[in-house]
């Protein structure tokens, strides 16, 4: 099974983190299921950018990218290279390491 490495998250994961996560999941499905929550204001259905991540190892077994994804990567904060929204990239056959942005542009954040 992958391993995701989670860098540190002043927030949600000040440690960071190590997890498995099956493949064919993915990396916002994975990071709920073991506590870490990421922000996701569209209930994961790619139409918001609050679950962005960056992809620093590993980017290239991830989906590919379609063109909605990639459309709304345009508004995300800190925007990289390797950005991907979490809850639109599925964990491929490696291992990963990814990077939460510090802020999203959320406006409103619920508690859970």
């Amino acid at each position: 099974m992958p391993i995701i490495t989670v860098l540190p998250h002043a927030d949600l994961a000040p440690e960071g983190a190590v997890l498995e996560a099956p493949a064919g999941s993915s990396i916002s499905e994975a990071l709920l299921a073991n506590g870490i929550e990421i922000e996701h204001a569209c209930d994961m259905s790619g139409a918001c950018t609050t679950c962005h991540c960056i992809v620093r190892q590993g980017f290239d077994s991830l989906n590919e990218i379609e063109d909605g994804e990639d459309d709304l990567l345009d508004r995300a904060w800190g925007l990289e290279a390797q950005s991907r929204l979490s809850c639109q990239a599925i964990v491929g056959p490696e291992d990963l390491t990814i990077e939460i942005p510090r802020y999203t542009v959320n406006h409103a954040k619920e508690s859970r």
